[in-house]
């Protein structure tokens, strides 16, 4: 790979990880992976300045104003980013250039907050706007009402200079964050990855109401532009806020040499676990104002200043037990359960340890003290285990060869670190079949959630899916025992059972779990196959005629529908009344034919489901990810990278109409 290939290859990561992170609110990646990726695209960018220009990462900033979160506004003042720094030879670096172009020049140094960045403009000492960041350079959200229901957002100044702009970080206390993501728990919704995901998606949503209740907190760390005062230094000018009650960044250092600078850092890193909110790195500014005008700006970031980012946080802990969970497929799960830690804003005690081998090659035993850290800053991870520590009386871990759920023997599959249990009717792997089938991708019934797949399987209302289709017989049990609830709850839950009969054949055959075969195979399948007796009577090589169904997936279907038990539980979903036919109409000739799309981005009027379902109907496939292979990206507001790599691959970019055009239609 040349280096513009690697150069093109960075910049479409970085802008899909960008894209995430500022205007999804939603990261794959760590901030640490995500520096290291700008760090190589910043090395590559040196080596090869003739392949420099304006729309790289580098050279801009990383968010897009988002029009469905609130009304553009334009900035008064650019919001910038801060360079980043990650060794203590860059800081003192840093501060030997301010040195060198400056006469004896004062730094601050202060809290690196994880949050969202929003700017407060006052006239006359009033609150008149509040912005998010957007673009960093010419737009933003307007965010007034949201920020009017922050409490650390001061509404009216005591004084009241002509015009004060301020610029801080909005962010979630851990305590706040832990009531959110309890009620979210309480309500059935999905859960926050981590305070500043939680902070972001509350400042951003519609609705005043649910900032207020969700607390959000706020620190001021710059003052932007004033006019009717005037402020010789940073400093003084936080002070000035703190008459006012504006909260500023807690515990600031004011530092004259390298070495005081570093050591501020350093002292911070040690306070971080104290700390009631999460912070990332430490920020070295210059104090005066004028040193600051002196130096200015870059396109992308200001010359006074850089943000030292801290080493992905890892901490001990103790391991208390091993979990065994076993799977739908029989496969058993170990679970590491430790005394809990706080990591990237949340507290953690649990973590997968994916197999035998996996503990094998730790070497793990209950009483061992581990070093754990979060994958991405998401998911609980073991990285390694403190032996020295380790008790007098430690023994490995090995799973037994018996299933923790129904005392069956347990085998390892063949050239596998997978060990299974061989009951078919083990209770566990019961209640796992039957949330497959009856979760969104399979047959989608409303209301039929795990506690209730648990407690009808468990007083032996269910023992298979077909089971589901009988409920309505244990009506008037069900309602006395109170499993569902009362007779409306009862009466909800067994309609909607009743509606699903009528689904497509494919989230039946999705809802059966067969490996390999998930929701986009099942349709596929589907869609060549017409009905279910088709499939079950279909050779290997007709199962290969199907689009992404290669020789593993067919042998897992022709061993499924081999089981005699299988095709006996089909015949009772049959019997029940299941719909056992492909639904959608496709056109085998459409003018999408032999074409794969990609849709990225909000379109005005479809969702990307519906854009897929409608390109599909017409023939066409569609992929998640962009390829040299790919014909056509549809694309909408915010399309972010996948753009930039169509454009890179010169695939042609369509809108929604250009799409209803290709079809024969005029939209209209």
């Amino acid at each position: 790979m040349d280096g513009k290939e690697k150069i093109d290859r960075l910049r479409a990561q970085i802008e899909y990880h960008s894209n995430l992170y500022y205007n999804e609110d939603n990261p794959e990646i760590s901030d640490y992976e995500f520096d290291q990726l700008m760090q190589e695209l910043k090395q590559l960018e040196q080596e090869h300045p003739e392949y420099v220009n304006e729309e790289s990462p580098t050279q801009k900033v990383g968010g897009k104003a988002k029009r469905q979160a609130g009304v553009l506004v334009r900035h008064n003042v650019p919001m910038l980013s801060l360079q980043d720094v990650f060794s203590k030879e860059e800081v003192l670096q840093f501060v030997e250039d301010m040195k060198e172009q400056l006469k004896d020049p004062e730094f601050v140094v202060e809290y690196k907050i994880d949050g969202l960045s929003m700017t407060l403009r006052y006239e006359k000492g009033v609150l008149k706007l509040a912005e998010t960041r957007g673009d960093g350079i010419y737009f933003g959200e307007d965010v007034t009402e949201n920020a009017r229901v922050i409490g650390d957002v001061k509404r009216k100044l005591k004084d009241t200079p002509e015009y004060l702009e301020i610029r801080g970080e909005v962010y979630m206390k851990n305590a706040d964050f832990e009531a959110v993501n309890e009620m979210q728990e309480l309500s059935g919704k999905k859960v926050f990855a981590n305070p500043r995901n939680c902070a972001a998606g509350t400042l951003r949503q519609l609705d005043p109401s649910v900032t207020k209740e969700r607390k959000l907190s706020m620190f001021v760390f710059n003052i932007q532009q004033a006019r009717g005062i005037s402020f010789e230094t940073h400093t003084q000018g936080y002070e000035f806020l703190k008459k006012q009650k504006v909260p500023v960044i807690d515990d600031y250092r004011i530092c004259k040499t390298g070495e005081e600078v570093w050591a501020a850092i350093e002292e911070i890193s040690e306070n971080r676990g104290k700390l009631p909110y999460d912070i990332d790195g430490a920020v070295v500014k210059l104090n005066r104002f004028s040193d600051r005008e002196i130096l200015g700006t870059t396109s992308k970031v200001p010359r006074w200043a850089v943000a030292y980012k801290y080493p992905p946080e890892e901490k001990e802990s103790v391991i208390k037990e091993i979990e065994l969970s076993v799977g739908r497929t029989g496969r058993i799960t170990p679970t590491a359960v430790f005394e809990p830690v706080r990591l990237c804003g949340t507290s953690v005690s649990r973590a997968t340890l994916h197999n035998q081998d996996f503990i094998d090659e730790l070497e793990l035993g209950i009483g061992d003290t581990v070093l754990v850290y979060k994958s991405g800053e998401i998911i609980p991870k073991i990285k390694t285990v403190k032996k020295e520590k380790r008790p007098s009386d430690w023994v490995k871990f090995q799973i037994p060869d018996i299933c923790p759920a129904c005392g069956e023997k347990t085998v390892r599959d063949k050239d596998t670190a997978d060990i299974k249990c061989t009951n078919a009717n083990c209770p566990a792997q019961l209640e796992r079949n039957i949330i497959n089938f009856v979760g969104r991708d399979a047959m989608d019934i409303k209301g039929f959630g795990t506690v209730y797949v648990e407690a009808l399987t468990r007083k032996k209302y269910l023992s298979s899916v077909a089971d589901i289709y009988t409920l309505k017989e244990h009506r008037d049990a069900m309602i006395e025992e109170g499993i569902i609830g009362k007779e409306k709850n009862t009466d909800k839950l067994l309609d909607a059972i009743e509606k699903s009969k009528a689904n497509d054949a494919y989230r039946l055959l999705t809802g059966l779990g067969i490996p390999n075969v998930g929701k986009a195979a099942a349709r596929a399948i589907m869609r060549k196959m017409k009905t279910m007796d088709a499939l079950m009577d279909a050779s290997s090589e007709e199962l290969q005629e199907v689009d992404d169904i290669g020789e593993i997936s067919a042998e897992c279907i022709l061993q499924f529908f081999g089981k005699q038990e299988n095709r006996l539980l089909m015949e009772k979903l049959k019997q029940a009344g299941l719909n056992m036919e492909c639904l959608e109409q496709v056109s085998e000739n459409g003018p999408f034919t032999g074409l794969v799309f990609v849709v990225t981005g909000t379109l005005p009027t479809m969702g990307r489901k519906e854009a897929a379902e409608f390109i599909e109907q017409y023939g066409g496939k569609v992929t998640g990810s962009v390829s040299k292979k790919t014909n056509y990206l549809l694309a909408g507001e915010n399309a972010g990278s996948k753009l930039e790599k169509a454009n890179t691959f010169g695939i042609p970019v369509i809108s929604e109409e250009d799409l209803h055009q290709m079809a024969g239609q005029n939209n209209e």
